[in-house]
C-alpha cells in the first residue's frame, strides 16, 4: 500500500525576501470563502477528472496557513499574469484556544488542527503539489510548545510549517489583496484582524505599486478578546472596553505617521482582510449563503458596520449562530472582531473599507508563481 505521508523531499523549498510588494494577478480565484464555519465545502471551480488531477504535467503550487483560529489550504495551478485554485480547504481549528492565559497550545487543540493538517496533507498528495509553503502565525509564534507542535506535525504529515514573524505574515497579507488598492490615492492603510493578533500596515503607491512605510502587530484577535470579555452576550462596557484597548494598543502608530492629518486631506483608502470584515458584508449584502465571488472587492460603508455591528451584539450566541454569514463556528468570536474593527476605524476615520476576501494564502500563491515565471 502506498504510504500516505508527505515526503517533505517532494516539495521546492519556498523562502521569500521583504521589499516591494508583489503584486501578481490572481487569475480565476473562484472559491468560497473558506473562513466561515457556515459555508461548507468551497467551491473552486471546474473539477478536472480523477486522470488529470494525479497524472497532468506541470508545476501545482500550494499554499498553507495554520492561524490561531483557521487551518486554510489553497492549491493552485499556474495561470496567465498569475494562478488558479484548483482546491481549496479550511477548518476552525482554533490552535489558540485557551492561549492568552497558558501560553501555551492545548493537547485538544493540538489534536484538531493535526487532524486538519492531514486532510491537507491528503489534498496536497492528490493535487500532485510540486511546491509547498506552509507557514505558522501568532499562535505557533507565541506558545511555549508552539516549535514542539510544529516538529509533532512534520513528524505525522511530512509538512514543515515554518513559524513567519507578524512583519513577514503582514507582507504576505498584503502580497495577496494589493491588485484591490486604488492607485489613483497615494496612501493606504491594510490591516488583517486574525484570532491572535491584528496587523496594520501603512503604505504609499507610487505609479499604482504599494511600498510599506510602517506596520504594527498587536496581541490582539478575536480569540484572545472572546476569551476575556465573552462570546454570548456582551455588555456595552465590555464592548467599549475592547474598542479602547485597540484604539490605544495603535495609537503610537498613528501618531507618529500623521494618520488622521493624511485621512482629514482625503488622500487614504483603507482594505480590510479577515473573516470580520467579509461576515460584515455578508450580512450587509443580505447573502442567503456566504459568496466570495460576491464579497470580495465590494465595499462596506463605516456607517452601515456600525449598524450591523449593533444589531449583532442585540443577539445572543444561537441568534447569531442562525445567520447564513456566521454559523456556530464564529458566533462567539464576531463580536470581538467588531470591537477590533471599531478601533481601527476609531485610529482611521475614513467613510468607507474595501473588503478583500484573500490575505496570507494567495500572497504564498502570488509569490510561487512570479518564481516558476523566472529563469
Amino acid at each position: 500500500m502506498e504510504s500516505d505521508q508527505v515526503q517533505s523531499d517532494h516539495f521546492q523549498s519556498s523562502r521569500t525576501r521583504p521589499g516591494r510588494v508583489a503584486s501578481a494577478g490572481f487569475g480565476a480565484v473562484g472559491c468560497d470563502s473558506p473562513d466561515h464555519g457556515a459555508v461548507g465545502a468551497a467551491a473552486v471551480g471546474p473539477e478536472p477528472a480523477a486522470e488529470e488531477r494525479v497524472l497532468r504535467p506541470g508545476p501545482v503550487f500550494a499554499a498553507l496557513d495554520v492561524g490561531t483560529n483557521n487551518c486554510r489550504l489553497l492549491i493552485a495551478r499556474p495561470a496567465r499574469g498569475g494562478f488558479r485554485v484548483v482546491d481549496a480547504f479550511s477548518r476552525i481549528v482554533r490552535l489558540g484556544e485557551g492561549l492568552s492565559r497558558t501560553d501555551r497550545l492545548s493537547d485538544e487543540a493540538m489534536g484538531r488542527t493535526l487532524s486538519a493538517l492531514k486532510v491537507c496533507r491528503s489534498k496536497i498528495r492528490r493535487r500532485g503539489v510540486t511546491a509547498l509553503r506552509a507557514v505558522g502565525t501568532e499562535a505557533c509564534r507565541r506558545a511555549g510548545n508552539g516549535a514542539e507542535f510544529l516538529e509533532r506535525v512534520e513528524s505525522e504529515t511530512g509538512i514543515h510549517v515554518e513559524i513567519i514573524s507578524a512583519g513577514e505574515e503582514a507582507r504576505l497579507a498584503l502580497a495577496g489583496c494589493a491588485p484591490l488598492l486604488d492607485p489613483a490615492l497615494p496612501r493606504a492603510a491594510v490591516f488583517d484582524i486574525g484570532g491572535g493578533s491584528t496587523e496594520l500596515m501603512w503604505l504609499e503607491l507610487r505609479r499604482g505599486r504599494p511600498y510599506l512605510i510602517d506596520q504594527v502587530s498587536v496581541p490582539l484577535g478575536v480569540v484572545g478578546l472572546t476569551e476575556r470579555f465573552g462570546g454570548d452576550r456582551v455588555s456595552p462596557d465590555s464592548y467599549r472596553g475592547m474598542v479602547a484597548e485597540v484604539r490605544e494598543a495603535l495609537r503610537p502608530f498613528a501618531q507618529r505617521n500623521a494618520l488622521a492629518r493624511e485621512v482629514a486631506r482625503g488622500r487614504v483608502q483603507m482594505l480590510g482582510t479577515s473573516g470580520t470584515v467579509t461576515t460584515l458584508a455578508g450580512i450587509r449584502m443580505g447573502l442567503p449563503r456566504y459568496d466570495r465571488s460576491q464579497v470580495d472587492g465590494t465595499w462596506l460603508s463605516r456607517a452601515d458596520a456600525t449598524a450591523i455591528a449593533g444589531d449583532l451584539r442585540a443577539l445572543d450566541f444561537q441568534g447569531r449562530a442562525s445567520q447564513p454569514c456566521i454559523g456556530r463556528d464564529r458566533a462567539d468570536l464576531v463580536i470581538a472582531g467588531c470591537a477590533i474593527l471599531d478601533g481601527i476605524w476609531e485610529t482611521l476615520p475614513v467613510p468607507r473599507l474595501r473588503i478583500a476576501d484573500r490575505g496570507v494564502r494567495e500572497g504564498i500563491l502570488a509569490e510561487l508563481a512570479a518564481a516558476a515565471r523566472r529563469p
